[in-house]
């Protein structure tokens, strides 16, 4: 009977512990996996209609965001555009 309280105990503090552990808000230390999926073809890319490249736009905006791409990709796509395939 001791031995299973003392293992409840152990359960009980070491579980919480381990869910932070495993819940952390720290960034991934590196994107390369994520970077070689998504590719880099969009910078820079017009859609044929307002709708289409308001889609690449957001598409862009939330690598962007993410440091998936770099500066410089980022800016080629154009810094500014509102979506709406105007400069």
């Amino acid at each position: 009977m001791k031995q299973q309280t003392a293992l409840t105990r152990s359960v009980a503090l070491m579980m919480p512990a381990l869910v932070l552990a495993g819940c952390g808000i720290s960034r991934p230390v590196d994107v390369t996996g994520l970077r070689r999926v998504v590719g880099a073809d969009l910078a820079g890319a017009r859609g044929a209609t307002p709708a289409d490249q308001r889609r690449i736009d957001r598409t862009v905006v939330g690598l962007c965001a993410g440091a998936i791409w770099t500066k410089a990709e980022c800016e080629r796509h154009g810094p500014g555009d509102d979506g709406s395939g105007r400069r």
